[in-house]
C-alpha cells in the first residue's frame, strides 16, 4: 500500500536535507558539456523575504532545473547586495552597527531561501560588504584611474546645514532634511566619476546584440543614453565679461536657429556669477536657484523663473544682439550650462518668454496639407515643418534646413556638427559610511593618487557606533591617516555607490573562491555571459546599464572575452495583494494586514464588505495594490510555507499570471494550487496500488489508449516549449492540469492500462519537477527510480504518438455550431465538405437555401455559408 497522505512539511524537510548532503547543486566547469548560467538579481538583506523575492527566485529556479534536465551544466548562484543606506538607518533605529544587522539578516534570509527549495550552489555565495569581495573593485578602480577613466571634479549635492552631511535624494523630503527638518542647500564638493560616456556609443550600438531582452528595456536604455545629432554653436559676447568672450550652446534643431530671441544660462554659469557681482537681486536669484534641487524629470513641469544678466551675445547669422538671461531650467551639469532659446518652437522657452515679455518669433510653419495648428499666442509650434522668416533658408524643410544652416555655421567658423549624449559620467562617490571605501589617497600638495595594490583592501571598520549624523570614518580623523612614499596622506572617506558592487557580482560568481585575482579568466569565460537573467524592470536602466558598462571595462582589462554580460533577460511583474484601511475624522488612514481582515464577496468574487476579524470593526477595501510596508499588505512567505508547503507557494506564483505581468495574490488560488498537488499525489499513489506495470506495448494499444497517450505526449511537447523557448510558466502548469484531468478518468484495469499510466505518471512528475521539486523528488522515488530526479533526463515527446488517425471537426452554418463529427485525419477538403452537409442537424439549416461558399479549415472546422 503506497503512502496515502501528502505531508509537505515532512517531505520538504527530508528532500532539502538530501540536497544538502549530496551537494546536489554544486557545479564545476566542464568544457565537454554545454553550460547554462541562470541568475536572479541578488537581494538586499533587509531582514525577511517578500513575495517579490519569491516570484523572482522561483522563476530562476524553474529555468535552472529545466535546463539541468536538458543535460546541461547549470550554474545558479546566490549572494547578497549588502551595502547601502537602509542598513545605516536600521542600525541607528536599532542602536546597533550596520554590519551586525546585515549579517544577522543574511543568516535569516538564507534559511528562508533554502526552505523554498531553490537549487543554489552555496559554495559560490558572495557578500558584497566583505573585504574579500570589495577589495577587487577597489583594485579595479585604481586600474581605471591609471587608464584615465576615473577623475575627480566638483559636483552639486544635497547638503543638510544642521546635520552637516550630504543627503541622498530620497532623504530630502519637501526640500528638507529627513532627520533635521532643515532646508536643504545645494553645495559643491569634490566627487569621483567613471567615464561611462567614453562607452556611450558602444553601449547604444550593442543593444542590437540583445535580441532576447524585452524591447521595452532596450528602448529605455537607448533613451537614457540619448544619442542626438546636432550642432554646437558659438555666440560671441557683445562685450567681453571677466575674460569671457563667447559661450557655446548645443542644439538638435538648427532649423529653428533664426528664431533665437534670447540665450539662457544656468545659475552657476560664469556669466551669471559676473552679473551677480554688482547686483544684489541677481545674487539673491542665484542663491534661490542654488538651494532648489531640480531633477531633470521635473524641468518640464516646474515654474520657469529667470533674471536678466544685462549682457548680450551676437547672433552669428543675423548680427543682431540677443540678451542673456539666467534661467532656473538650465542645469550647469548638462552640456555647457547654456541653451539657445527659440520661444516660437520650444514650449519651455515659450513659457519663459511669455512670463518675461521676451520676443517670440515664428520661423517654422506647418507642412502644406498638414492639419496642425500654429498659433504662437497660445503655445509654441514644436513640430518640424517649412522655414519662414529665415532669410536664405526660407522654404526649406527640416533635413535641408538642418544641413544648410549647419554648413553655414561651420563655414563661418562658429559652429560644428556634433554627436551628443544625454548620458552623464557615473558619479560613484557617496558620503555615507556603509559602503566600500574609495581607494584613493589625498596628498598634502592637493594631488590624489590611488592606493597601492599591496595596500588593498582598504578595509571598512565594522565595529562602529552610528550617531545618525556623520559617517564614523569621517568622524574619526585617525582612520584616514596614512602615508604614501614616506609622506603623510589621508585616505578618501567617501564610499562607493552600491551600484559598483551589483555591477560585477555576476562575474565573481564564476570564480567566487579565487583569492589572488578579481576573476579567473578561464572560469569566467567558461560561464559568461549569463544565459538567463531574471529581475524587476525597475532595474532596466541604472543597474543594467552600469553592469553592461562594467562588463566592457572587464573585457578591456582582459578579464572576460564577451561584449555583454547577459544574453537573455526576463523582467518579472510585481506581486499585488488586497489592501484594507480605516479612516479617522481628519482623513488619516490606518492600514491593516489582509491576515487581520474577514470579507464577504458577491457572486463574481468582488469584495463587498470587509471587517477586522478580531472585533468586527468595519474597514474599507483599498483594492489590489503592490505589496508594501506602507499599505501593510505584504504576505509573509514563511507563513504560507508553514501552512501549505514551499511547493504550493512555487506552483501558485508560476500559475497565477504570465511571468512579466503583475500577479494578484489570492488565498483561494493558493488553496487551489495545494489541491492540485494533492490530486497529483493521489493519482501516483492510486497508480502504485494498482500493481507493478508490465512493459508498454505501443502497437497493442486500442484507440482510447492511443488517445490518452497522445494527450501525454502533446503535453510533453507543449510544456517543453513553454518552459524553454516561450517561458510562459503559467500555460505550462495549465497544460499539466489538463493532462491530470484526463489521467484521473483513465482506467487502470488491464496490463496495458497500468503500463500506459506508468508512462503518464512518470511524465507528469518529470514535467512538474522544475516547479514543485520536493514532491516530485519524493514521488519519483516512490515510483521505484533509483536515480535522483535532479539528474533525470527531461521527457521527449514521441512524434509517432502525436499522429492522429481521427480528428474532431466542428461544423457550422453561417458561423453557428450545428454538429461535431469525427473524421479520418487524412480526409480531403472535398470529403470534409460532403460529410458536413450529410449531417441531419446541418441539413435542416441549409435545406431550401443557396450555399454561397464553404469554408474548410483542415483538422478544425467546416463553415457553410447559406441564405
Amino acid at each position: 500500500m503506497a503512502e496515502n497522505q501528502y505531508n509537505p512539511q515532512e517531505i520538504e524537510s527530508a528532500v532539502q536535507q538530501h540536497w544538502q548532503d549530496t551537494n546536489a547543486f554544486k557545479v564545476e566547469e566542464d568544457p565537454g558539456k554545454e553550460k547554462f548560467y541562470c541568475l536572479s538579481m541578488f537581494p538586499y538583506p533587509s531582514g525577511r523575504l517578500h513575495m517579490g523575492h519569491v516570484r523572482n527566485y522561483t522563476i530562476g529556479d524553474v529555468i535552472s532545473r529545466f535546463q539541468r534536465m536538458q543535460g546541461k551544466n547549470v550554474l545558479q548562484p546566490m549572494g547578497w547586495d549588502a551595502f547601502g543606506l537602509p542598513a545605516e538607518n536600521a542600525a541607528i533605529n536599532n542602536n546597533t552597527a550596520p554590519a551586525k544587522w546585515t549579517y544577522s539578516n543574511i543568516d535569516y534570509m538564507k534559511n528562508q531561501l533554502k526552505s523554498l527549495g531553490f537549487g543554489y550552489d552555496w559554495d559560490r555565495e558572495v557578500t558584497t560588504c566583505k573585504a574579500d569581495y570589495y577589495r577587487w573593485e577597489q583594485w579595479f578602480f585604481t586600474r581605471l584611474y591609471e587608464k584615465g577613466l576615473v577623475y575627480k571634479k566638483n559636483s552639486t549635492v544635497n547638503w543638510d546645514p544642521v546635520d552637516q552631511t550630504v543627503l541622498a535624494n530620497e532623504q530630502v523630503i519637501d526640500g528638507r532634511g529627513w532627520r533635521s527638518g532643515a532646508v536643504v542647500e545645494q553645495k559643491e564638493i569634490p566627487q569621483w566619476f567613471i567615464k561611462i560616456t567614453d562607452y556611450a556609443e558602444e553601449l547604444l550600438q550593442d543593444l542590437e546584440q540583445l535580441e532576447d531582452w524585452p524591447e521595452q528595456v532596450r528602448a529605455m536604455q537607448a533613451n537614457w543614453i540619448g544619442r542626438s545629432e546636432g550642432v554646437e554653436i558659438t555666440f560671441q559676447l557683445a562685450e567681453e565679461v571677466n575674460g569671457v568672450s563667447d559661450l557655446t550652446v548645443y542644439t538638435t534643431r538648427p532649423d529653428t536657429f533664426m528664431g533665437v530671441t534670447y540665450v539662457a544660462v544656468a545659475a552657476q554659469h560664469p556669466l551669471a556669477e559676473a552679473a551677480a557681482q554688482n547686483n544684489a537681486e541677481v545674487a539673491a536669484f542665484i542663491d534661490e536657484c542654488r538651494n532648489t534641487k531640480v531633477a531633470e524629470a521635473e524641468l518640464a513641469t516646474m515654474e520657469k523663473k529667470g533674471f536678466a544678466t544685462g549682457f548680450s551675445v551676437i547672433h552669428p547669422l543675423t548680427g543682431e544682439q540677443v540678451p542673456v538671461w539666467i534661467a532656473n531650467f538650465v542645469l550647469m551639469d548638462y552640456g555647457s550650462g547654456a541653451v539657445m532659446a527659440v520661444p516660437g518652437h520650444d514650449q519651455r522657452d515659450w513659457e519663459f518668454a511669455t512670463r518675461y515679455a521676451l520676443p517670440i518669433k515664428q520661423v517654422i510653419q506647418p507642412l502644406e496639407g498638414s492639419n496642425t495648428d500654429c498659433d504662437l499666442s497660445v503655445a509654441a509650434f514644436t513640430e518640424k515643418g517649412v522655414l519662414v522668416n529665415s532669410q536664405d533658408f526660407d522654404g526649406l524643410e527640416f533635413d535641408a534646413a538642418f544641413n544648410g544652416i549647419a554648413d553655414k555655421l561651420v563655414e563661418l567658423g562658429c559652429g560644428q556638427r556634433k554627436v551628443n549624449y544625454r548620458l552623464r559620467d557615473w558619479g560613484v562617490s557617496r558620503q555615507r559610511y556603509w559602503g566600500a571605501p574609495i581607494p584613493m589617497l589625498n596628498l598634502e600638495n592637493g594631488e590624489s593618487v590611488p592606493v597601492p595594490a599591496d595596500q588593498l583592501p582598504v578595509v571598512l571598520p565594522e565595529d562602529v557606533e552610528m550617531n545618525g549624523v556623520t559617517s564614523p570614518i569621517k568622524a574619526d580623523p585617525e582612520w584616514a591617516k596614512t602615508t604614501y612614499n614616506g609622506e603623510a596622506a589621508l585616505r578618501e572617506t567617501d564610499t562607493f555607490d552600491t551600484f559598483m558592487e551589483s555591477s560585477w557580482y555576476y562575474a565573481r560568481y564564476s570564480c567566487a573562491n579565487t583569492e589572488d585575482a578579481m576573476l579567473d579568466p578561464a572560469k569566467a569565460n567558461y560561464w559568461l555571459p549569463v544565459d538567463q537573467y531574471v529581475g524587476g524592470i525597475e532595474h532596466a536602466i541604472l543597474h543594467l546599464l552600469y553592469s553592461r558598462f562594467y562588463h566592457k571595462l572587464l573585457r578591456d582589462e582582459g578579464l572576460v572575452e564577451s561584449d555583454e554580460p547577459y544574453k537573455r533577460l526576463l523582467c518579472q511583474g510585481m506581486v499585488l495583494a488586497d489592501s484594507y484601511y480605516s479612516e479617522d475624522e481628519k482623513g488619516k488612514k490606518t492600514w491593516y494586514s489582509p491576515t487581520e481582515v474577514s470579507t464577504e464577496k458577491d457572486d463574481k468574487g468582488r469584495i463587498v464588505k470587509a471587517w477586522l476579524t478580531a472585533d468586527n470593526t468595519p474597514v474599507q477595501h483599498g483594492g489590489m495594490t503592490k505589496m508594501s510596508k506602507s499599505k501593510n499588505n505584504g504576505i509573509d512567505p514563511q507563513q504560507v510555507i508553514d501552512q501549505y508547503g514551499a511547493d504550493t507557494v512555487r506552483l501558485f506564483t508560476m500559475f497565477a499570471a504570465p511571468p512579466e505581468q503583475t500577479l494578484e495574490w489570492v488565498d483561494s488560488g493558493v488553496e487551489g494550487a495545494n489541491r492540485f498537488l494533492r490530486r497529483v499525489w493521489r493519482l501516483v499513489t492510486e497508480h502504485l496500488d494498482a500493481g507493478t506495470p508490465a512493459a508498454l506495448d505501443v502497437k497493442a494499444l486500442d484507440k482510447s489508449q492511443q488517445a490518452l497517450r497522445r494527450e501525454v505526449h502533446k503535453t510533453i511537447e507543449k510544456v517543453s516549449d513553454d518552459l524553454g523557448r516561450r517561458q510562459t510558466f503559467n500555460t505550462a502548469v495549465a497544460a499539466i492540469m489538463e493532462l491530470l484531468n484526463h489521467l484521473q478518468k483513465a482506467p487502470q484495469e488491464s496490463a496495458q492500462d497500468i503500463a500506459l499510466m506508468r508512462e503518464a505518471v512518470n511524465s507528469i512528475v518529470l514535467l512538474l519537477n522544475p516547479i514543485t521539486p520536493h514532491i516530485c523528488h519524493h514521488m519519483w522515488s516512490l515510483l521505484g527510480h533509483s536515480d535522483s530526479i535532479e539528474t533525470a533526463p527531461w521527457p521527449v515527446a514521441d512524434k509517432d504518438a502525436l499522429v492522429e488517425d481521427e480528428k474532431m471537426i466542428i461544423v457550422q452554418v453561417n458561423g453557428k455550431l450545428r454538429a461535431k463529427i469525427t473524421v479520418a485525419a487524412s480526409a480531403t477538403k472535398e470529403e470534409l465538405e460532403q460529410l458536413a452537409k450529410d449531417q441531419p442537424n446541418v441539413q435542416q439549416f441549409i435545406e431550401g437555401k443557396t450555399t454561397r461558399k464553404v469554408i474548410v479549415v483542415p483538422g478544425k472546422l467546416v463553415n457553410i455559408v447559406a441564405n
